[in-house]
């Protein structure tokens, strides 16, 4: 178990905070403050234990130099409303600008708040350069990681800093993220159903083959079912199919088998001409060569009713990727039926990824999830059994 904020001396400490503060950003617009809300228990903790909370985050892909609409200055004003208190921003992560910002922000009584800018204007970051952790950690008195969704990029304000500062630990979002991403894994209750879709089985073939060993059934959706489908030798018209990845999917599919894990894929979809709204579509079987030139967009209606009574059984769920093209209405019936069926589930329930996040949202059922993870690809990688930077590099408790 990972050493925790709760663990830690914060009062007159600064203490700096990684955070994933990685917002959807148009003209100084934030589409979606969720990640910022995310964190607000771990920075509402320190403050209130008296420490300086130094936050650091990056914003989009700024390739290593400034990008003015990628700054992080309309979060800290966004963050100064939910916290309700005034947000220091440093106009650089490190340098002059960013300690005489700490020093300002660390004065007699405590208990400030600094958001540093955008840790991708400098390349350094990326590149996990050991100088430029050291510099970080020189606006630290202690270290806490709340960033779950950067937790697999070895960078330098994720790993390298660790290097620089003593007991460094978990936030109370990354703490909530091991817990229950690590129990899924570790000690689910059991039926434990593990649900996955999206537009690649590139993406997801780690994950699958380490829950293989750990589920007692293996749901499949989305546009990474044709790849199966094309490798059992089925029609697939124009559907997406990853054809470097065939024998991997049969591969997949013959190690469910001698495991005896059921590995479930659509018996029927929704097909289309076209991915626009108000397009003709039909419900076809998976094995029928009617598909002809169109592609798949959804789980049919006889899928929703073999998923959802999978689901009902579950006493542990983990959910990543929708079942279809649900941003469309047309096309979000199977998406929306597996969200509901989540929903329904009398045990733990684990949403990942950002394009599930939005199902359940979409779908008005978000509070009645267990545990919604904010990190898309480090959930990913986490429940494909990797190690993750960012979390190996916290101390252990005692």
């Amino acid at each position: 178990m990972k050493l925790s904020i709760r663990d830690l001396d914060l009062a007159r400490q600064r203490v700096f905070v990684r955070v994933d503060f990685n917002v959807p950003l148009k003209g100084g617009v934030i589409g979606d403050d969720t990640r910022i809300r995310a964190s607000l228990p771990t920075i509402r903790y320190a403050l209130d234990r008296g420490g300086t909370v130094v936050l650091a985050s990056h914003l989009g892909r700024p390739k290593g130099k400034p990008a003015p609409d990628m700054s992080l200055r309309p979060v800290a004003d966004r963050l100064a409303d939910l916290v309700d208190r005034s947000v220091l921003f440093a106009t650089d992560c490190v340098g002059a600008e960013a300690r005489n910002a700490v020093a300002q922000a660390h004065g007699a009584d405590g208990g400030k708040l600094v958001l540093l800018e955008n840790l991708r204007f400098h390349p350094e970051e990326e590149k996990n350069d050991a100088a430029f952790a050291k510099e970080l950690a020189s606006l630290a008195d202690r270290y806490v990681n709340d960033a779950f969704g950067a937790a697999h990029r070895a960078h330098a304000s994720v790993e390298g800093i660790t290097h620089h500062v003593k007991h460094p630990a978990a936030g109370l979002l990354m703490e909530q993220e091991l817990k229950y991403l690590g129990h899924a894994l570790e000690s689910p209750e059991r039926p434990f159903v593990a649900i996955l879709g999206g537009a690649k089985v590139s993406d997801k073939i780690e994950v699958i083959q380490n829950l293989l060993g750990k589920v007692d059934g293996l749901l499949v959706g989305g546009a990474m079912a044709y790849t199966f489908f094309k490798a059992r030798g089925l029609d697939v018209g124009r559907s997406l199919v990853e054809d470097d990845k065939l024998e991997e999917a049969r591969q997949i599919e013959a190690s469910a088998g001698k495991r005896r894990v059921p590995f479930e894929l659509p018996v029927d979809h929704v097909v289309t001409d076209r991915i626009e709204p108000g397009t003709t579509n039909e419900v076809l079987p998976v094995a029928s060569s009617a598909i002809g030139a169109r592609m798949g967009v959804d789980i049919g209606p006889a899928t929703i009713k073999a998923y959802e009574a999978a689901i009902a059984g579950a006493k542990t769920v983990v959910w990543n990727g929708p079942m279809g093209v649900f941003e469309i209405e047309a096309f979000a019936a199977g998406t929306n039926a597996v969200a509901r069926a989540v929903a329904g589930v009398k045990g733990t329930t684990i949403i990942g990824g950002g394009d599930s996040i939005a199902a359940v949202k979409k779908a008005g059922i978000a509070d009645r999830i267990t545990h919604i993870s904010t990190g898309g690809g480090a959930s990913l990688e986490f429940l494909g059994g990797r190690t993750l930077p960012g979390v190996a590099a916290l101390e252990e408790k005692p």
